[in-house]
């Protein structure tokens, strides 16, 4: 039956439908010419398709193998596989494994304070669908997405929280699903900018909570916990112990940029 249906002629479109599609064709190129793509980093036009433009993409970072597989920072060689870095084995996270699409330079730090300050809400695809491929090995196994939470107050002045709206594009992309509220920020924390390692770390001690009704979104499932940037990791280690300690089986990290030292030998 369905070869049948498959070799019957498709039916001719009809005039209708072909000036339609004509008239839908010239009004793009129309508003293009008029609203010429931007490239979402310096704001020059874009000839053709969407992204960053040829100079910002040359100048965007990108972390790719080889890497340290905890850790997800980049090494200078290839050192084989499974090696970690000194910084994992010598500090080892609370997560399982972290994996971001760039380092924290110039072009990656526009787009994500164009996307957390700027409502550039536009950019979320494009950082989305980075982070979906840098991501793949992570998403493969994962049960469930967890967003950063942001507290209500925090949240309530932004009026979105930008792990969220990466984490719907990521879930549209990979079938993964998002729970909202596994994860919950209780304490209104001052800014992690400006702060050293140790003083990040205590500033979100106890910051975050899996609420008691919401634990079987939690218990025994494989979660990738997915926000901006990861800097020192204080913020996503906080997260991931409070995962941890209401029962999830792991917790991997997936953020679009990552700060990374000066590089040194893996061990």
């Amino acid at each position: 039956m369905n070869e049948l249906v498959s070799a019957r002629p498709d039916r001719p479109e009809s005039y209708a439908a072909r000036f339609r599609k004509s008239m839908q064709a010239v009004f793009q190129v129309a508003l293009d010419f008029a609203l010429p793509q931007l490239c979402p980093s310096c704001r020059e036009p874009v000839s053709e398709g969407k992204g960053l433009c040829a100079p910002c993409w040359s100048k965007l970072s990108l972390i790719e193998p080889p890497y340290c597989m905890r850790l997800g920072i980049p090494f200078a060689f290839d050192p084989g596989s499974g090696l970690l870095s000194m910084e994992a084995i010598a500090n080892p996270p609370a997560y399982n494994r972290a994996r971001a699409v760039a380092r924290y330079d110039d072009v990656a730090s526009t787009l994500v304070h164009g996307l957390k300050y700027s409502d550039r809400l536009d950019l979320s695809p494009m950082m989305g669908r980075w982070m979906a491929r840098a991501g793949r090995e992570l998403l493969a196994d994962a049960d469930a997405l967890v967003p950063v939470p942001l507290h209500w107050r925090r949240r309530w002045a932004r009026r979105y929280n930008q792990s969220a709206v990466l984490s719907r594009e990521i879930s549209a992309i990979c079938g993964v699903p998002i729970t909202y509220g596994g994860l919950k920020r209780i304490r209104a924390t001052p800014q992690q900018v400006g702060r050293s390692r140790t003083e990040r770390a205590d500033n979100v001690q106890g910051a975050f909570l899996v609420p008691p009704d919401h634990k079987v979104e939690v218990a025994g499932r494989r979660l990738v916990l997915v926000d901006d940037v990861l800097t020192s990791g204080a913020t996503v280690d906080a997260c991931t112990r409070a995962l941890l300690r209401a029962g999830a089986a792991q917790v991997d990290v997936l953020v679009f940029a990552r700060v990374v030292a000066p590089a040194r030998s893996p061990i």
